[in-house]
């Protein structure tokens, strides 16, 4: 039975890894800490890189600057924490130590090509620029020291990312938290300095993608937080779903939710002998990843840490995302 459950495993992944295209962005050339913002190719322009299109525009206003979408670099500076050094990502490196990686800024689009067109996105890592974290951390001259000065105000930095489909803007959306001050107890605040993992399969079939910067500090002219944020490893899984597979997939439920102890999965179109559960807090962290077989599943998780949680379900080709909250 055991040798059952590893091959049948092994097979699972074999599947979705043949079925991946990861943009790791190492394929794009750069010299060492330096960074391309389109200025070689000004007032429009854009790069590629796995299966997907990542537009960029270059202003020549004012001496030139790099006024919207994407750039890519391999900056290591941790340190320098002004506008001279948006290009850094607060890690100093990329994803899992890689080299390069993908800036982006307010509204930026992502759009896909090749076989990921019209088919789902699993995800991606990301992280803040090292000067978004430091204007977070301690405030400057236009961006608020968050938590205020008695450590209390309610902050918060935040990606918003939504899917075009057919032309059609989604009113769902996937939030991302880059810092997060909202909770009454100050010991868990935090602002994200390391590489996290964003889960996009809730979204479905997707032709491109937008991501909106939204922040508790405002001012007159709008948000005052420094717009930038950091991508990595960005995964589509060139295959997508058909209309009858989704509602399949959204057969799956969860109960009772919220939960204090005991978690019941029902998958109540199974359709496989095997099906695979991976659980991730908001952070993005794999809490545990399990193999099933049966129509439910039952999870234990009095000693969890009270939030929410996300549950994703792979059982063929069929991919469901929910969340939990555990009380």
């Amino acid at each position: 039975m055991k040798n059952l459950f590893l091959v049948s495993f092994c097979v699972l992944c074999t599947f979705f890894s043949k079925a991946q295209t990861i943009s790791t962005f190492e394929s794009l050339t750069l010299s060492k800490d330096t960074f391309w913002d389109g200025i070689s190719q000004p007032l429009g322009a854009n790069f590629s890189n796995g299966n997907a299109l990542f537009p960029n525009f270059f202003d020549t206003s004012y001496g030139g600057f790099w006024t919207g979408g994407w750039a890519y670099s391999n900056m290591t500076d941790t340190i320098t924490p002004d506008y001279n050094n948006i290009y850094s990502a607060r890690p100093g490196k990329g994803y899992n130590g890689s080299i390069n990686f993908a800036i982006g800024q307010q509204n930026s689009l992502i759009k896909l090509t090749g076989a990921a067109q019209g088919k789902m996105v699993e995800g991606f890592y990301i992280t803040n620029s090292t000067y978004a974290s430091y204007s977070l951390k301690d405030g400057d001259f236009i961006c608020k020291k968050f938590g205020g000065t008695t450590g209390k105000d309610k902050d918060f930095f935040m990606v918003k990312i939504r899917k075009y489909y057919g032309g059609i803007l989604s009113k769902d959306s996937v939030l991302f938290y880059l810092a997060d001050y909202r909770s009454d107890d100050s010991t868990k605040d935090y602002i994200v300095k390391d590489w996290r993992w964003v889960d996009l399969t809730r979204l479905g079939n997707v032709d491109s993608l937008t991501f909106e910067l939204i922040s508790s500090d405002n001012g007159q002219f709008g948000m005052n937080t420094p717009a930038f944020f950091c991508l990595d490893n960005f995964t589509t899984r060139n295959s997508g779903l058909s209309v009858s597979k989704v509602q399949q997939a959204n057969s799956i439920s969860l109960s009772p939710n919220p939960v204090h102890e005991l978690l019941t999965i029902h998958n109540n179109n199974l359709i496989s002998t095997y099906y695979t559960v991976q659980i991730t807090d908001q952070l993005g962290r794999t809490i545990t990843t399990i193999k099933a077989n049966s129509e439910s599943l039952q999870l234990n998780v009095a000693n969890w840490a009270n939030g929410i949680y996300i549950i994703t379900i792979y059982c063929n080709n069929l991919v469901s995302t929910q969340r939990f909250i555990k009380e």
